[in-house]
């Protein structure tokens, strides 16, 4: 049962949300590419809606630490259970990736990690002062978990000086208990606020379409204005799985618009807001 409903009515998917599916010559290389690097990308784990047009552009997302996540939140499509031991190889075959595919915006992102004492931020840190030397062009966003509150882990990975760490809220707070049960609102945006407060860029995320109300979006983008985050990103949610939570509204485009000039009035130096955004589209458009 979800969002207290046995058979909740599945919403018919507008026009807009449509797009065309990932099967042209350029993704199909990148995909091989991936394969034979034993390398995931949050792209196909998560299912993402612009993996046709990222993957055409020569762009991805890497997902490092394996594929297996240690929490379930309700809204993702990633595995969830027991992760495998960290592949040792994982830094080495990222590298070879980003030089193949010959990337000047690399992101990377990773399953939570919770059986790992810092959450996985050492390898992430490693992946960064690794790529740098190799890569040295290249520039580098980190998507990261929260680290439990670990935040002599996230110092550490300041420390290793990425261009971007962004950390997304994914839901406003009236529903993060609920989508987000292993998570802490308050937490992240403490987390948001230490970023914000170190030399690199801060950047959030969130989707809409779970039932919240328009005030919760409002505050919400409140919220992480007020921890000097620079960057944010705003998507529709859609359902992966009828066993994930039902979408309960697909804004409209004009609605995204609206949330966009609001952020922009609340500070923020870079919004993306459409429907089919996530964390990383367009995230080298954005500069540095």
């Amino acid at each position: 049962m979800l969002n207290g409903q046995s058979n909740p009515q599945l919403l018919r998917k507008p026009a807009w949300l449509k797009v065309r599916p990932p099967y042209d010559n350029q993704c199909r290389r990148i995909k091989t590419t991936l394969a034979n690097l034993q390398l995931h990308t949050v792209c196909q784990e998560a299912a993402c809606p612009n993996m046709a047009e990222c993957f055409a552009c020569g762009t991805a997302t890497f997902l490092i630490l394996g594929n297996i996540c240690t929490r379930h939140c309700l809204y993702c499509n990633v595995k969830h259970g027991e992760p495998l031991a960290v592949n040792k190889m994982e830094i080495h075959n990222l590298v070879c990736a980003a030089q193949k595919m010959k990337l000047e915006y690399v992101v990377i992102t990773s399953v939570t990690r919770d059986d790992l004492p810092d959450g996985g931020a050492q390898v992430l840190a490693d992946c960064i002062n690794v790529l740098r030397k190799e890569v040295p062009t290249c520039k580098i966003e980190v998507l990261i978990p929260d680290f439990q509150g670990n935040f002599t882990a996230l110092e550490n990975l300041i420390a290793a000086k990425p261009d971007v760490i962004n950390h997304n809220m994914e839901v406003v707070e009236p529903l993060f208990d609920q989508l987000r049960p292993q998570g802490n609102y308050n937490m992240s945006l403490k987390l948001l606020s230490q970023v914000a407060a170190s030399p690199l860029i801060a950047k959030s995320g969130f989707m809409v379409g779970f039932g919240e109300k328009r005030e919760d979006i409002l505050r919400l983008i409140d919220d992480l204005a007020s921890t000097r985050c620079k960057r944010l990103t705003i998507g529709q949610y859609q359902q992966p799985t009828r066993k994930h939570w039902p979408v309960a509204k697909y804004y409209h485009p004009d609605e995204f618009a609206q949330f966009k000039e609001i952020a922009y009035s609340n500070g923020f130096e870079h919004v993306e807001s459409d429907p089919l955004v996530r964390s990383s589209y367009h995230a080298a458009r954005a500069g540095l």
